[in-house]
């Protein structure tokens, strides 16, 4: 739950509904979406839900099955988790108790000072990329923004970003650059929508207290920074103008929106887009970029389209169209999906409990079975460096990467998912630890190979995969051989009308998830 019992992603999703999804979209954002400055890329893609159902998943992505990413804005300067930029300006928040006590009332120093103090003097791109391939990462997704509308690369449209304020450097410009040299694909994640309702907060004052009716600080203008550090830069073009709440944004917001995003795609042409949204941003506006994204890699490319585009919620006239961000299903899904999860705040949080790899790495089994993804966030601190939980954490995905990662990478789904009797939960907020047992297997493959991951040791040294019983539905033929990934020892293997029967060797290969290579004879 957030703040006064406001379930985050219940406002999110309520939020851009209002967005995308109220009768003003089609009518008026319709007349001021069209004359925008700079076309959209031509191609066999338009801006219509039909068009863009052309599109399918490249096998990169389908191929990937691991990525990471970095929320890394100015609101990791307190190291007091997620959605601190908001909730500053929430009277009897937890972040606005801590926000008086350290640095002041929002009315004398707010978010837009948070921003000047983000310097990322730490901050070491090329050892942090080299962790993550080393995890197995085959692709990371960069913070170009967040609800809080601070640009990080050095934007023509806001001038509220990194390169003029904070860290002054290009900080997607340094990621893409990294992330391609070490022979990943390199994504960005643009979480701006909500801005316009999300930060309206800034625009208000204490309701009780000394300071009640003191406005905060949204609601400075630019004449009001003359002669301070910020002299030159508008407040309203981060917190946005003040309105009622409910109010539809301008015209003049989904231009903006339009400019930043269409840059961001025409300068560091990444291989995956990230919208925060249900199906594609603010109506028409989404249509458009997602058109001219598709087509631009067509053009960069000069072969099929090579590019992703993950939202969430996608509408089923979309399900070829985009990439769903999405829970885990209960059966294997029919197109490509992604999930996204953190292993402590989205972002960093000091002295949280984070996620254990014991935890991820079964998660990550079950997502890949069910023919998706898992993009994981290793949260950043203010100073650009990862803490030693985070570290150790990254070494045991390494560590279990290398015994396991040939039944991960490059696979598809089976014919069924997995078999016993544990599922993911259907939740992500808050997160619902799983205890999996011996009897929960998950399947991968990759030819006429089948690889059957156990989520847990059996306690007897005996594993049954039922699927693989005779006779079954799922195998017409026969089984030719069993290995365990990371051992050299000869299983012994016997198969009946119970299942698949491993004896297992005495000693474990890794902590957890054990991967069996199954080679299958057809008849």
């Amino acid at each position: 739950m957030g703040v006064r019992g406001i379930d985050r992603r219940q406002f999110i999703k309520s939020g851009l509904a209002l967005l995308a999804g109220s009768q003003w979209v089609g009518a008026s954002f319709g007349a001021a979406a069209d004359p925008l400055n700079e076309p959209i890329a031509t191609g066999p893609f338009k801006p219509d839900r039909h068009s863009l159902g052309q599109y399918r998943a490249p096998e990169w992505f389908r191929n990937a099955k691991f990525g990471m990413s970095a929320q890394w804005t100015p609101q990791s300067v307190p190291e007091r988790g997620d959605w601190y930029a908001r909730n500053m300006y929430i009277q009897g928040s937890a972040q606005y108790n801590y926000h008086v006590a350290h640095y002041g009332h929002p009315s004398k120093f707010g978010y837009k000072d948070i921003c000047h103090r983000w310097k990322g003097e730490r901050w070491d791109p090329e050892g942090l990329i080299d962790l993550y391939k080393k995890a197995g990462a085959k692709y990371f997704v960069a913070l170009a923004n967040h609800h809080d509308g601070f640009d990080c690369w050095d934007s023509s449209f806001q001038p509220w970003n990194s390169v003029n304020i904070g860290p002054n450097r290009d900080i997607v410009g340094t990621w893409a650059g990294i992330v391609r040299q070490c022979g990943l694909r390199f994504g960005l994640a643009v979480f701006s929508t909500p801005n316009w309702q999300w930060f309206n907060v800034s625009h208000g004052s204490d309701k009780t207290g000394p300071l009640k009716g003191v406005l905060y600080d949204g609601n400075l203008t630019k004449v009001d920074g003359l002669g301070k550090w910020w002299d030159g830069y508008d407040p309203q073009m981060l917190y946005g103008p003040p309105h009622a709440d409910g109010e539809p944004p301008s015209a003049e917001y989904f231009q903006n929106f339009f400019n930043r995003t269409k840059e961001l795609i025409d300068r560091y042409r990444p291989d995956q887009v990230f919208f925060t949204d249900n199906g594609l941003p603010l109506g028409d506006t989404g249509l458009r970029l997602a058109a001219h994204f598709y087509n631009a890699s067509l053009l960069w490319h000069g072969k099929e389209i090579d590019v992703v585009i993950n939202t969430k919620n996608v509408p089923p006239d979309l399900q070829n169209g985009l990439v769903w961000d999405r829970l885990p299903p209960e059966e294997i899904a029919l197109f490509a999906w992604q999930m996204d999860i953190c292993i402590g705040d989205w972002h960093y949080k000091r002295d949280i409990t984070y996620r254990s790899a014991a935890e991820v790495v079964p998660y990550l089994v079950d997502v890949v079975s069910k023919n998706g993804n898992l993009l994981l966030n290793i949260p950043v601190k203010a100073d650009g460096s990862i803490d030693e939980r985070e570290l150790s954490f990254l070494g045991q995905i390494t560590d279990w990467m290398k015994v396991n990662g040939e039944a991960i990478f490059d696979t598809r789904p089976w014919k069924v998912f997995g078999e016993g009797p544990t599922h993911a939960p259907a939740v992500d907020f808050p997160y619902v630890k799983v205890r999996y047992t011996a009897k929960d297997i998950r399947f991968t493959a990759k030819g006429a190979t089948l690889y059957a991951i156990a989520l847990d040791w059996p306690s007897d040294g005996v594993l049954v995969i039922k699927s693989l019983a005779r006779p079954s539905p799922y195998l017409d033929g026969e089984v030719a051989s069993v290995l365990l990934l990371g051992s050299e020892a000869r299983l012994k293997w016997t198969r009946n009308e119970g299942g698949l029967a491993i004896t297992l060797p005495a000693g474990k290969v890794c902590d957890y998830a054990y991967s069996f290579k199954i080679r299958l004879q057809s008849t």
